[in-house]
């Protein structure tokens, strides 16, 4: 079976790998997103598929739209019989959905139709779910809506961040992925509609959706700071020596002492018995590990605390 694969993040490199090396499949080309100005310098950069797929000797796309009819008589040369879609970061047309005898499907990184949408993994932490998974589906015109052809899933560790999570779903995926095309190959495919009355959307995450909001409870603010690890990250404002408002990025793991502080006020600062920095929240005190000052580098936050006053509100 001829594949094209279509995919950006890294999250779908280890089953690219596995698309390259099936005796299965025959992985006829990569579409990835263009090159992208990226850092201080906004120098060009690849997006990750393609430096993978350069290294591997694999032919590369890179349209700035994937459903202009140039791209898809570009994609149609590659002559596939089926399209395997990952975090690839355009939405597919349906002249490019029904273009593979076997259509396009979709790695979708958590247990459909639980968190659809872009920031599945992060949802499930803020969510506190026990486990996601890797769902695979027949792509339709919706929003991960298609139907079901296999999920595997693991559970999530109590401390666990967005960064690790993705890695052990991006290893997992193969899995899921394997069966699915060997169901589709074989014509054993058995399609699941998935229940509309258990859906979720997960919205793409910006950069302020990472503001700590200290009068929450202890748990949610810890689950957030997992959750946003290392994308968008979690960050709050303080006032340095000299009176200037700050951003100090706050970074997992921390300590979340559920216990009633009524009397202090929340995102208020403390030191406690035991040297520990402590930030009061709605129900308890979250005591902070490793922080980043705005301008400085990581540090612990006993290290960020010698400079500024202890008594002030964070926020």
């Amino acid at each position: 079976m001829r594949v094209v694969y279509l995919g950006t993040g890294e999250i779908g490199i280890p089953a690219l790998a596995w698309l390259m090396d099936s005796s299965q499949v025959e992985l006829a080309g990569v579409v990835t997103q263009p090159d992208r100005p990226a850092g201080r310098g906004k120098q060009l950069q690849a997006p990750p598929v393609k430096v993978w797929a350069q290294e591997h000797g694999l032919s590369i796309q890179q349209p700035a739209s994937v459903n202009t009819p140039e791209a898809l008589a570009d994609l149609a040369a590659w002559q596939p019989d089926l399209i395997v879609v990952c975090a690839f970061g355009q939405i597919l047309k349906q002249a490019l959905l029904e273009l593979p005898p076997h259509g396009c499907i979709n790695i979708h990184a958590s247990l459909l139709p639980r968190h659809r949408g872009a920031s599945c993994i992060q949802a499930a932490l803020l969510e506190g779910d026990d486990e996601t998974g890797i769902t695979i589906i027949q792509m339709d015109a919706g929003l991960d809506t298609g139907d079901c052809l296999t999920q595997a899933a693991v559970v999530i560790g109590e401390t666990e961040t967005a960064s690790a999570l993705h890695d052990r779903l991006a290893e997992l995926a193969p899995t899921a992925l394997k069966q699915a095309v060997m169901q589709i190959i074989e014509g054993t495919q058995q399609p699941q509609v998935q229940d509309e009355t258990k859906a979720t959307y997960a919205p793409k995450l910006v950069r302020q959706d990472g503001e700590i909001d200290w009068s929450q409870p202890v748990r949610d603010i810890e689950r957030k700071m997992r959750a946003l690890y290392s994308w968008p990250g979690s960050y709050t404002f303080y006032q340095n020596a000299k009176g200037e408002r700050k951003r100090l990025k706050v970074l997992p793991p921390v300590t979340s002492d559920a216990a009633s502080l009524s009397e202090i006020l929340a995102g208020v600062l403390r030191q406690g018995e035991s040297g520990e920095i402590r930030v009061a929240a709605a129900d308890g005190e979250v005591v902070l590990g490793q922080v980043q000052p705005e301008g400085s580098k990581v540090m612990t936050a006993a290290e960020w605390a010698r400079g500024v006053d202890l008594s002030q509100q964070l926020g």
